[in-house]
């Protein structure tokens, strides 16, 4: 029953929406119908950070507040976890547009809630997402941005909540 409540309410809204609401809905109207895992909201959840590749937006990467780091080279169809061996609380991804490589994951959902994952600092990859280095900013706990400088890809600014229930001199940009 659960498989078919998706697609449901998806045909459903459809025939509401164009004025057809007369329409008789039984089980034949979805046949073989059901609903499939196409990334990362199965693992994690919420998710937390998208971005793209501007001059190849069929290449993105999505955090999860509990599930890593996804990437799909398709456009979305399909996704694949490239951030498992690493905290799988994202709070920020940011690509280097300039170079497409580099990539910039800041762990610790920033998400100010009861149940909220907190992160170990920031990593970086310099291969498309298949290795990453950690970078620093240990304490931190959540990330909630991060911003590549204009002017020195080498220069990276980050705002960090810190710990959300607590002051901390870990918190700031």
């Amino acid at each position: 029953m659960k498989k078919l409540l998706f697609p449901f309410l998806f045909v459903l809204s459809g025939f509401v929406a164009s004025g057809q609401s007369n329409v008789k809905i039984t089980s034949s109207l979805f046949g073989m119908l059901e609903a499939r895992q196409i990334g990362p909201a199965v693992m994690g959840g919420r998710l937390t950070c998208i971005d793209a590749v501007n001059k190849d937006p069929r290449i993105m990467y999505v955090g999860a507040a509990g599930g890593g780091v996804w990437k799909s080279q398709n456009g979305g169809a399909s996704f694949k976890p490239i951030f498992e061996k690493y905290c799988q609380s994202i709070g920020a991804l940011t690509i280097d547009q300039k170079n497409p490589e580099i990539i910039y994951a800041g762990t610790g959902e920033s998400n100010m809630r009861n149940s909220v994952s907190i992160g170990n600092g920031i990593y970086k990859s310099t291969d498309g997402g298949n290795n990453w280095v950690k970078s620093g900013l240990d304490s931190t706990e959540h990330i909630a941005r991060i911003v590549i400088s204009t002017s020195d890809p080498n220069v990276i600014y980050v705002a960090a909540p810190g710990p959300l229930w607590s002051d901390s001199p870990h918190r700031g940009l």
